[in-house]
């Protein structure tokens, strides 16, 4: 071994659906323009979930998660925009700061992602984990279920030194992609009416960026109902279950508003809730968008006759944030209480209690 490979603990998925394994990994030193980082702490991302389970393309086996905070440990040739010490985010969608979408003022999904038909590897093809002597993959070149992982420098946000390590992972995804899309992306309007369906995570940054911005209304919408003191605490004003519904709960959505939502937006990802929010629009104004990441090759079909009455239907990733830009300055608005990310965080377990913190998470706990 190279004197300069670190060895670890780290969660491997063998294959689709398996258990996560704890394992003693590998974790070679990062090669040029690649930064290696010791994690402080990660959060469970609904994707990371969805990946395990063979919903969304990952590449068997690999080292899951992405939301990832640590401490810069080395850094490989031509790296100059973080040095060892430093504290900083993992990010799942880079910002390389070169290619059409950096380039343009609006556009934030880089082209050097690897969501979108997931390679698993860096960008040179290789990968910087061995376990057993078999290659394992990364997850979106991120993979933070591990003690250490290597990244490259795009998808690295340097951020304050007084940031707390323990929560702030959370601000590395969840708190952009729900509190983003509706301060950024969406702009929710000071009076307005809003509608959020699923109230996981995602859902409850999104409420948080709703009544941050004003909305006078918030319709929480979700199958579980242990979800729903939580969402009132962060500001949703009307919750419903859609199970005990006597009508789609569209329908019931235009009758509580009379008119539809200017906003709604769907943080799951299936594509039955998509249509749902799309159809709780208003008719002329309303904006839906999609936050939530549906299953590998599904469809979704909407009523063709009636769109051109000027509805908008958008996805958004990451709250439509320039990731490297402008991620360090929502940690940087948590330490000065502009945002306050605390009541996000409904679980802190060690890293050997990862399979119970699933568990919590799968048992809609969290």
């Amino acid at each position: 071994l190279d004197t300069s490979t670190i060895t670890c603990r780290a969660a491997v998925a063998w294959a689709a659906n398996s258990t996560l394994s704890i394992e003693e990994v590998q974790v070679e030193p990062p090669k040029a323009g690649e930064v290696r980082i010791k994690l402080t702490s990660t959060g469970i991302c609904g994707s990371d979930d969805h990946a395990i389970k063979g919903l969304l393309s990952a590449v068997f086996p690999y080292i899951p998660g992405h939301e990832g905070a640590g401490i810069v440990e080395s850094i490989g040739k031509g790296v100059s925009s973080v040095k060892p010490g430093d504290k900083v985010l993992t990010l799942i969608i880079p910002q390389c700061r070169e290619c059409s979408s950096c380039l343009h003022p609006k556009g934030n999904f880089c082209e050097k992602q690897d969501v979108l038909s997931s390679s698993g590897l860096m960008l040179d093809g290789t990968s910087r984990f061995t376990c057993k002597g078999k290659k394992i993959h990364h997850s979106f070149r991120t993979s933070t279920f591990t003690e250490y992982t290597v990244v490259l420098e795009i998808a690295v946000a340097k951020i304050d030194d007084a940031a707390p390590m323990d929560k702030v992972s959370a601000i590395s995804c969840e708190v952009p992609t729900g509190y983003g899309a509706a301060v950024h992306s969406a702009k929710v309007t000071r009076g307005s009416t809003c509608v959020v369906y699923g109230l996981g995570g995602i859902g409850s940054a999104i409420v948080m960026g709703c009544k941050a911005s004003g909305a006078a209304r918030i319709i929480g919408v979700d199958i579980n109902e242990e979800k729903f003191p939580r969402a009132r605490a962060l500001g949703v004003t009307d919750c419903l279950n859609p199970r005990k519904l006597k009508k789609p709960v569209q329908q019931v959505v235009m009758e509580m508003t009379g008119v539809g939502a200017d906003f709604a937006f769907e943080a799951i990802g299936l594509p039955d809730v998509m249509l749902a929010a799309w159809d709780s629009c208003h008719l002329s104004h309303g904006v839906c968008l999609i936050v939530g990441v549906a299953p590998l090759n599904s469809k979704l079909s909407l009523d063709a006759s009636v769109i051109f009455s000027g509805r908008t239907l958008k996805g958004v990733c990451l709250g439509d944030y320039k990731t490297r830009d402008c991620i360090p300055r929502l940690v940087t608005d948590y330490l000065q209480n502009k945002i306050n990310i605390d009541p996000l965080v409904t679980h802190q377990l060690p890293f050997d209690q990862l399979h119970k913190a699933f568990e919590l998470y799968r048992a809609g706990k969290t």
